[in-house]
């Protein structure tokens, strides 16, 4: 199979790498054509740490036409945010019988992906899914250089629709073997455990992080937090079951996704796992951790969990604190139901409509 990856970010410059090294065709597109051009001078990504190797990347372009016109699977690993527009710029280029696969999804990403195919009139028959969480933890050491921190065990794949997912996987699963099926979208969007651990982490640091002073994001936790994330959390699962879905704790999921991971309670296993050990905190708050995190992890299950009666006072606390602290209206700029397509939709509707 022929494959794209979109953005040359940390996760995208890992998956493409992985891919080369795999002896995929792999094109790797990236708006910044200084980073281009850069990338393109190396011819391929590095790879470091848990998976090493070199992976020969066929064309690194700021051009999407070259990046996806051979594709048969477009792996995106952009933001989140930039979900609604890329799918607007992709719309006049896809073909009958694409994949695409947004690593991850955040929180309803492929509901809003959908949004954005609908809005720009496209007819052809595309297939959405969306990941859970990256496959990776990952960072970049310098541009084509990655270090893979930690490979995940198992990570969550949905399709919209929902019946959809075994064609995807199919497709995917040799190259992929971590990917499991998940029921639905709901079930990746709520189990998009960045949302919980991230906004809490920042907000608790935030002047240590606003004071420039280093530290590690999960390796320096400490109880207190953690048993605020935990509190935090348990709004997450209630809200889930509403819709009747089972999700792992923060808790569990750690040792799902991470089988070496040692220690009993939360803040023992982020102190622990191998995987997050090295992770600094950001340098500011004005960090993915809430610009990406809020408006498309904690606002779209605050709004699900409302439509199911589901009352989440801390994901509300945490998303108004954020909003002035950093002065974004992120109601205004998120995943809103209206954005999402369903606007006016009840609690049976939605799942209707995403089978």
């Amino acid at each position: 199979m022929k494959f794209a990856v979109i953005g040359a970010g940390n996760g995208g410059q890992a998956m493409a790498g992985y891919l080369g090294l795999k002896n995929h065709s792999v094109n790797l597109f990236d708006r910044n054509p200084d980073k281009v051009k850069v990338l393109s001078s190396k011819g391929g990504i590095h790879l470091e740490g848990k998976i090493k190797g070199f992976g020969k990347i066929d064309r690194i372009t700021n051009e999407l036409p070259e990046a996806v016109e051979e594709a048969d699977v477009i792996m995106v690993t952009t933001v989140a945010n930039a979900h609604k527009e890329l799918a607007m710029n992709l719309a006049p280029l896809l073909r009958d019988n694409q994949i695409v696969i947004l690593n991850p999804g955040r929180t309803c990403g492929a509901l809003e992906f959908k949004q954005g195919l609908i809005h720009s009139n496209c007819d052809k028959k595309i297939y959405i899914a969306e990941a859970q969480t990256l496959v990776y933890a990952c960072r970049i050491k310098e541009p084509g250089v990655v270090n893979i921190i930690g490979v995940k065990d198992d990570v969550l794949l949905s399709a919209l629709p929902s019946s959809d997912i075994d064609f995807v996987l199919k497709k995917i699963h040799a190259i992929y073997p971590c990917f499991s099926s998940a029921v639905n979208v709901l079930k990746t969007s709520f189990e998009n455990i960045g949302a919980v651990f991230h906004p809490c982490v920042i907000l608790f640091n935030a002047a240590t992080i606003d004071r420039g002073n280093e530290f590690y994001f999960y390796r320096d936790m400490t109880p207190n937090i953690a048993a605020f994330i935990e509190k935090f959390d348990a709004e997450r699962i209630k809200a889930g079951k509403a819709y009747g879905i089972e999700l792992l704790g923060v808790n569990e999921w750690i040792s799902f996704a991470y089988r070496d991971t040692k220690g009993v309670t939360l803040c023992e296993k982020m102190k622990n796992n191998p995987a997050y050990y090295d992770i600094l905190a950001p340098s500011s708050i004005y960090t993915r951790q809430l610009m990406e995190d809020i408006p498309t992890g904690v606002l779209p299950m605050l709004e699900l969990g409302k439509i199911a009666g589901i009352e989440m006072p801390l994901f509300e606390s945490v998303l108004n604190i954020c909003s002035q602290l950093l002065n974004v209206d992120f109601r205004k700029e998120g995943r809103t139901l209206e954005h999402l397509g369903l606007r006016n939709r009840s609690k049976e509707e939605i799942l209707n409509y995403i089978q």
